[in-house]
């Protein structure tokens, strides 16, 4: 009993937006840091130490960028979802203000994942874009978030704001189960799972590991941008309030 009493504690002191401020602030460089040494030792562990591919040669290599931005941009939107549908639930601005700072981050990794597509797909496949599922169900996904975020900039009330683009992101996540099993119900261009897979990975393991160091990689660095983001959302939302005055005041 006393131990539900103290998690309970601890979760609503971490809601507590002058609390996870300052621990916000604390954590930054916790997951920078390792984010720049994995993207590091994951662009060169696919660029210079992975051998080229049977078939694909050096073009392959895209998927050192393409595949971890791929999972960041699921990831991004299940959290921003999550968190949208945790304030909307319990009311806690402060799960709002983590959907927000969600936002922006997951669709910049929705642009780099559609782009570096592309750039595979000319060589592979003849054309810059083309009507497949995948390609199709990715770009509904960052329709879905520029919506979140011009949904949100036309209320003036952050009230109202928060709870129309909760609902909104909460709708979207139907597209999320739509993005990963698209290569399984349909005939697509775009190529199977070859690391999530019965049997395991298709991959090698010289050109496995950068790419799970990558996904690994990018996951901090949202990890740190989200930190930052929720910082800034919290300074928008408690520019009023007392704890932030003896703030600035320190």
């Amino acid at each position: 009993m006393g131990k539900d009493v103290g998690t309970w504690t601890w979760f609503h002191k971490l809601a507590s937006p002058p609390h996870f401020y300052r621990i916000a602030g604390r954590m930054i460089p916790w997951f920078a840091v390792p984010a720049a040494i994995l993207i590091v030792a994951s662009t060169y562990g696919g660029l210079v130490m992975a051998p080229a591919d049977y078939q694909q040669k050096d073009a392959f290599r895209i998927i050192y960028v393409h595949v971890p931005a791929a999972w960041l941009s699921l990831m991004c939107y299940m959290t921003m979802a999550s968190a949208a549908a945790v304030g909307l639930i319990w009311r806690i601005k402060l799960a709002h203000a983590l959907a927000a700072a969600s936002a922006p981050i997951g669709a910049s990794f929705t642009l780099v994942t559609l782009v570096a597509g592309s750039l595979w797909g000319k060589p592979m496949w003849g054309t810059w874009w083309t009507w497949d599922a995948r390609l199709t169900s990715e770009l509904i996904l960052l329709f879905l978030y520029l919506g979140y975020m011009a949904l949100r900039s036309a209320f003036d009330d952050l009230t109202r704001a928060d709870r129309a683009s909760a609902v909104l992101a909460l709708v979207g996540v139907v597209n999320v189960p739509i993005i990963h099993f698209s290569v399984v119900w349909w005939n697509s261009l775009h190529q199977g799972s070859t690391v999530l897979r019965k049997g395991g990975p298709a991959m090698p393991a010289e050109m496995l590991w950068p790419l799970l160091v990558g996904a690994l990689g990018y996951t901090f660095l949202y990890a740190a941008l989200a930190c930052i983001r929720v910082r800034g959302e919290v300074l928008i939302r408690e520019r009023n309030a007392s704890w932030l005055k003896e703030l600035e005041a320190a």
